[in-house]
């Protein structure tokens, strides 16, 4: 059963205690969690949430990789599927489908178990061949830290293109990059 929408708002309000000038922008979210529809269906317009993992090594490097389809240097994630009961599932289904990086292998962020590093809202192009307009994804990013022994890096070649590792203050998102900037 995917995230219901009491999950998904009882993690945007842990958020936003944390970030309560936030709130404004996530406008978008609190329409869709209003709405008829599921907020995380991809099928749920004008917006519906999306989930990342950003994945920080032992040297403080956060993991992007190279979506095919926009051509963009981000943080493995993506759609919600109905198997994923949390967000954090999300992410983290996302990350071993693009990575071939295990759940195993990482661990939660201390101080972000069940609450994003980030929450952002961002326009997606219409896609014609998909039969799906302009719309919006509201992406939560969920910290985690690689284990000292993990797995290699085996990238899904049908939707990625490589990966590289960038150091904080070089991370793809400026959100991102400045919350990272603020951990110990």
């Amino acid at each position: 059963m995917p995230p219901s929408v009491d999950h998904v708002r009882s993690v945007t309000e842990a958020y936003l205690a944390r970030h309560p000038g936030e709130r404004d922008s996530l406008t978008l979210l609190f329409a869709a969690l209003a709405g008829a529809g599921a907020p995380t269906s991809r099928k749920t317009y004008p917006a519906h949430v999306t989930c990342s993992a950003i994945l920080i090594d032992g040297d403080r490097r956060v993991l992007h990789i190279a979506h095919k389809a926009s051509g963009k240097l981000l943080a493995p994630g993506g759609h919600n599927e109905p198997a994923d009961q949390r967000l954090r599932d999300a992410a983290l289904r996302e990350l071993h489908e693009e990575t071939g990086i295990p759940p195993s292998a990482v661990t939660p962020l201390c101080g972000f178990e069940d609450v994003p590093l980030d929450i952002d809202v961002h326009a997606i192009d219409a896609n014609p061949s998909k039969k799906e307009p302009a719309h919006h994804h509201v992406d939560f990013r969920w910290a985690f830290q690689l284990g000292a022994e993990h797995a290699a890096v085996t990238l899904q070649e049908e939707e990625v293109d490589g990966y590289e590792w960038r150091a904080f203050a070089s991370a793809a998102s400026p959100t991102v990059r400045a919350k990272l900037a603020l951990l110990t």
